[in-house]
C-alpha cells in the first residue's frame, strides 16, 4: 500500500497484550478479550482480568455494534501540521453491545450531528501496510 509512506499521525505499537486485537483489526474483525473464570468482557486488553484478577482471558469477535457513550469535537488540530486537514472531528467513547467502551473516531457524519446513544457500526481503515485501524460509523 503506498499510504505507508504516506501516513504521518501516530501509529499503534503493538505489545504482546494488544497484538492479538491489532492483527484482528488486520482481518476487518474487532476483537475483545473475555474471561474464561468469570464471563467478563474488556478492553482494552490486560494480561490479566479487570473483574476479577484471573488469567485466561480468550479473544473473540465483538459483532462491531454499539452506542456513543460521550464525545468530543476537536476544532484545534494538535500537532496542528498533522491533523489540520481533519478537523472538525470528533473522539469518541463507544460503548459496543458486549458491554465494553473503546475510544476511537466517529466518521461518515458531520461531527454536530453525534449525539449521546446514538446507534454506531464499526468499519476498518488501513493506514500502512501493517496497521488498519477501528473506526465507527453511524448505524
Amino acid at each position: 500500500m503506498s499510504s505507508a509512506e504516506t501516513y504521518e499521525k501516530p501509529i499503534p505499537v503493538p505489545d504482546p497484550d494488544t497484538a492479538p486485537f491489532w492483527a484482528g483489526c488486520r482481518e476487518n474483525r474487532l476483537l475483545i478479550q473475555h474471561c474464561e473464570a468469570c464471563g467478563h468482557n474488556q478492553f482494552p486488553p490486560s494480561n490479566l482480568c479487570a473483574h476479577c484478577g484471573a488469567g485466561g482471558l480468550s479473544w473473540k469477535q465483538a459483532s462491531g455494534a454499539g452506542k456513543v457513550f460521550s464525545w468530543i469535537v476537536v476544532r484545534h488540530p494538535v500537532p496542528k501540521p498533522v491533523y489540520a486537514q481533519d478537523v472538525p472531528y470528533v473522539v469518541a467513547l463507544v460503548e459496543l453491545a458486549e458491554g465494553v467502551r473503546m475510544p476511537s473516531n466517529i466518521i461518515g457524519c458531520s461531527p454536530e450531528d453525534v449525539v449521546a446513544d446514538m446507534p454506531v457500526k464499526v468499519t476498518f481503515k488501513q493506514v500502512t501496510d501493517e496497521v488498519v485501524l477501528p473506526l465507527f460509523e453511524p448505524a
